[in-house]
């Protein structure tokens, strides 16, 4: 089991002709995801050359439209890289079309372009993941975004984190365990899926043994996910807030990561965790061996 994404999943890439795109494309297909084909209005009708994880040579179609390429393919996942102009339009374009699952790689993204496309989504079957995040991998299984995917491989660990280099170190730290799913859902004051999402994913996931939990200094997701661990998750939860050292009302690298009086701060956060019965390291290792303290006792 894993959330969100297996491997049955059918990836389309949007921009899959650009820069970012070709390199993620191969990345993805080295990893084991089952790409189907890419999108790219300007390109229709021709096909991109890539090495599946067989090595063997594939040929992907590019199609003109996200409607098109579903239809074709079969497609139930998009990755979208896409410059932040254009984001909202892909966004709505593969919502439109009706995708499942829509990740959403590109920074930059204006907040109200994300305000805008994730309310247009409310009403759709589609779950957006970002944007400005890594995306997701189920190890052994299938990678849709830009987690190097020879990090960490299968086992009992659900990582959810706002951070993408976070996601990343937290992977490395407990490669020994693995991981069911890591998901990486942006720092962006605006995103598709929460803490909350993922954490009610994995709860109800039962390969998913034990929950990390990355967050960051800035708006209160983090207090709303420790109420909601508080009634709702039964599996061991531990947690790590980036930005202890943070100065007030400066923004922090993640645009969502600003501190505006005591709201906000990694210490409040820590503290509506802690009172939710969160484990919280002080430093992201600290917070990996909690981690594995618990796998070692379960």
């Amino acid at each position: 089991m894993s959330i969100y994404l297996n491997k049955d999943s059918k990836v389309i890439v949007q921009g899959i002709t650009g820069g970012e795109g070709t390199k993620h494309t191969a990345l993805m297909l080295k990893a084991g995801t089952s790409i189907v084909g890419g999108v790219n209005a300007r390109k229709a009708g021709t096909t991109v050359s890539h090495v599946d994880a067989d090595g063997n040579d594939v040929e992907l179609p590019v199609f003109g439209t996200v409607a098109e390429a579903m239809q074709e393919t079969g497609a139930d996942t998009s990755v979208v890289f896409v410059p932040p102009a254009f984001t909202k339009d892909a966004v709505i374009e593969a919502i439109d079309a009706g995708i499942g699952l829509l990740v959403v790689i590109t920074e930059g993204v204006p907040v109200q372009d994300t305000a805008e496309f994730y309310a247009y989504s409310q009403n759709s079957s589609t779950r957006i993941i970002g944007p400005n995040c890594p995306g997701i991998i189920t190890p052994g299984e299938a990678l849709a975004g830009i987690t190097p995917a020879t990090i960490a491989g299968k086992g009992p660990i659900g990582l959810v984190s706002k951070s993408g280099t976070l996601t990343y170190q937290m992977m490395f730290e407990l490669r020994d365990f693995g991981f069911s799913t890591a998901i990486g859902i942006g720092g962006d004051p605006v995103i598709g899926t929460t803490h909350i999402d993922a954490l009610e994913a994995f709860e109800a996931d039962p390969e998913t043994k034990a929950i990390v939990m990355i967050g960051e200094i800035g708006g209160d997701a983090e207090e709303r996910a420790a109420e909601f661990i508080k009634a709702n998750v039964t599996k061991p939860v531990v947690g790590y807030v980036a930005g202890f050292t943070a100065p007030e009302g400066k923004t922090m690298g993640h645009a969502g990561a600003i501190v505006s009086g005591s709201s906000g701060t990694a210490q409040a956060k820590k503290e509506a965790l802690e009172a939710a019965g969160v484990k919280v390291g002080k430093t992201p290792s600290e917070t990996a061996e909690l981690m594995r303290e618990i796998l070692k006792n379960a």
